[in-house]
C-alpha cells in the first residue's frame, strides 16, 4: 500500500550544491536522499522539500515528503536513514502523513536565520556557519529598516529570480535583529521566500547598518522592483533554514 511520509532533516550545506537534485552532480541533499531511499526500498522515490536551499546554505529543520509502498515502520525506516546517510545530513524525525500532505505545497510559514560575525576577533570554530563582516553596525538603523521590510510586498527587487507581480509577492511576518556577543543574528519569518531573498535582504540591512545607505531606502527599493537597487547578496554560509510551520 502506498503511504505518505513526512521527514524532518538537518544538514550542513557546506559541501552540497544545494537541496535540488541536479543531473551534473551527486552532491545535493535531495539527490543523496533519493539515492538512499531507492536502495532501501528497491524502487525510485521522489522526495519533495519544503524549499530549495541554495548551495552552501544549511538547515536545522528542513521538511521533506515522499510516497512509498513499503511494509517498514517509520521507526525502521528512520533507523536505516540514520545509519546510511552521510554524517552531514541528519534524519531527525519520520512520521506517516495525511494523504494530501506535501512538504512544499502544505507549508504555511518558514523561518530563516542569518548569522553575521561582527567582530575583529577570529571566528575559528563557527567560520563555516557565519559571514564575517567586521565593520561597525548601527543595529537601531537596521531594526528600523527591518520593520519597513515587514508586511505584504512585491519582493522582486530582493530576488535574483525573474518573477514579478503576484508571483513575487510574499508576506514577511517578522524580522528580528539582535546581537549575541560578537555575533549579529537576523531572523526572518515569511509565508514564502523568493530565490536569494533572505540573503539580499541581509546584504541590504548590512549596508544600512554600516552607513552605506539610509534606513529609509527600503520603500524606494520596493517601488523600483529592480534587483540592482537593493544591497549585495550575502554569502550562503551564514544562512540556515530553522523551521517550517504547517497547520
Amino acid at each position: 500500500m502506498m503511504r505518505n511520509f513526512k521527514l524532518t532533516l538537518a544538514y550542513d550545506g557546506t559541501r552540497y550544491r544545494g537541496w535540488q537534485r541536479q543531473g551534473n552532480t551527486a552532491d545535493t541533499v535531495q539527490g543523496k536522499l533519493e539515492t538512499l531511499l531507492a536502495r532501501l526500498l528497491g524502487r525510485n522515490v521522489e522526495v519533495h522539500g519544503s524549499g530549495r536551499t541554495d548551495a552552501g546554505v544549511h538547515a536545522r529543520g528542513q521538511v521533506a515528503s515522499f510516497r512509498a509502498d513499503t511494509g517498514l515502520s517509520c521507526d525502521e525506516l528512520l533507523s536505516a536513514l540514520r545509519q546510511y546517510l552521510p554524517a552531514d545530513i541528519g534524519a531527525l524525525e519520520l512520521t506517516e502523513a495525511p494523504e494530501r500532505f506535501h512538504a512544499r505545497l502544505s507549508a504555511k510559514e518558514k523561518t530563516y536565520l542569518y548569522r553575521v560575525w561582527n567582530s575583529d576577533a577570529p571566528c575559528v570554530f563557527e567560520r563555516k556557519y557565519v559571514y564575517v563582516f567586521p565593520r561597525p553596525l548601527d543595529l537601531e538603523a537596521m531594526r528600523s529598516a527591518a520593520a519597513a521590510l515587514c508586511g505584504r510586498h512585491d519582493f522582486a527587487a530582493f530576488s535574483t529570480g525573474k518573477k514579478q507581480g503576484r508571483a513575487s509577492t510574499r508576506t514577511l511576518r517578522s524580522v528580528t535583529v539582535e546581537r549575541l556577543d560578537g555575533e549579529v543574528r537576523l531572523t526572518y519569518t515569511a509565508d514564502g521566500f523568493l530565490y536569494n531573498m533572505a540573503r539580499i535582504m541581509t546584504g541590504t540591512l548590512l549596508e544600512i547598518g554600516a552607513g552605506d545607505r539610509p534606513a529609509e531606502d527600503i520603500g524606494r527599493i520596493f517601488a523600483s522592483m529592480d534587483r540592482t537597487q537593493a544591497g549585495f547578496t550575502a554569502p550562503p554560509q551564514g544562512l540556515c533554514l530553522l523551521n517550517v510551520r504547517y497547520e
